[in-house]
């Protein structure tokens, strides 16, 4: 298998032919059961003798905290959210990812920057900024995309939480006054916007309306033939 590369170029002094391990993203919106597959795929491989690294959405040291924080004031304006999620995502690609590929690890990346792309382009955010702010990201080796019908969504989320979250419903974009109507509104644009995006960067697209066992039996297949291929280019000539 080819080493990581970026999208555009990379960032200075990063040698991309020294990246040997194994970088996996997991996306899907909120309760699509993201988190689960990817604990579940972390200790499935670690039990094959993988050394395995967890990244995600605000785990960043630098800001993550403080964008949590932000978050809570629902005052957040698009391009100011979009920048705080862009430091989190590459100060986590610096001191998590790069090190983990370095060494050879397979790291597990529960959602990377195609949510952060989506989310940004349902706010009216300008495609070219998108790809310009995002063009130094490490392409990963494969991408599944967990896709869940809505009202599937809908009963998931409710049974999660209990209630619906104001960024998660697209509230800041006026969508309408009434957060379910809202919620239904914005999934189905993220959802547009990541089949977009799934037509350009071609993901896996995993139906994610099966039970956890069945879904993660796909996922472990699909993973397993990507280490067969990575553990085959690895092999000595």
């Amino acid at each position: 298998m080819s080493p990581n590369r970026c999208f555009q170029s990379p960032p200075p002094d990063l040698d991309l032919s020294r990246l040997t391990g194994l970088l996996i993203v997991i996306e899907g919106p909120d309760s699509s059961g993201r988190s689960t597959h990817v604990g579940l795929l972390t200790k499935w491989l670690e039990q094959k003798g993988y050394s395995v690294v967890q990244t995600g959405l605000r785990r960043s040291m630098l800001v993550g905290p403080e964008l949590d924080q932000a978050k809570k004031g629902n005052t957040l304006s698009p391009r100011t959210m979009s920048l705080f999620y862009a430091t989190d995502f590459y100060d986590q690609m610096e001191n998590v990812l790069v090190p983990a590929l370095h060494s050879g690890a397979v790291a597990l990346a529960d959602r990377y920057i195609f949510t952060l792309m989506a989310r940004d382009l349902v706010r009216g955010t300008e495609p070219a900024w998108i790809e310009s702010l995002y063009s130094r990201a490490l392409v990963a080796d494969a991408v599944f995309y967990l896709k869940v019908p809505l009202p599937t969504l809908v009963m998931r989320t409710l049974h999660a939480h209990g209630r619906l979250d104001y960024w998660e419903s697209g509230m800041d974009l006026g969508l309408s006054r009434d957060w379910f109507d809202s919620f239904l509104q914005y999934q189905r644009r993220l959802n547009d916007e990541f089949m977009k995006l799934h037509g350009k960067f071609n993901f896996d697209i995993i139906n994610a309306n099966r039970s956890v066992q069945t879904i993660q039996k796909d996922l472990r297949g699909r993973v397993e033939r990507l280490l067969a291929s990575f553990n085959s280019d690895a092999q000595p000539g």
